[in-house]
C-alpha cells in the first residue's frame, strides 16, 4: 500500500528522469544541471526506498 506522499515522490522521481533525458538530447548539455538533476532523483529514489 503506498501513501500519497510516496506517490508524489515517485512521479517527481520520473519527471526529473525526462528532465534528464531532455538536457541530454540537447546539443551542448549542461553539465551542472544534469549533475543537480541525478542528485536530486537518487535523494529521491532513497527516500522511496527508505519509505518517507
Amino acid at each position: 500500500m503506498t501513501s500519497p506522499h510516496l506517490d508524489a515522490l515517485s512521479t517527481r522521481h520520473r519527471m526529473i528522469d525526462g528532465e534528464i533525458a531532455s538536457e541530454l538530447r540537447r546539443p551542448l548539455p549542461d553539465s551542472v544541471r544534469l549533475a543537480r538533476l541525478k542528485r536530486e532523483k537518487l535523494r529521491l529514489k532513497d527516500a522511496i526506498v527508505r519509505g518517507d
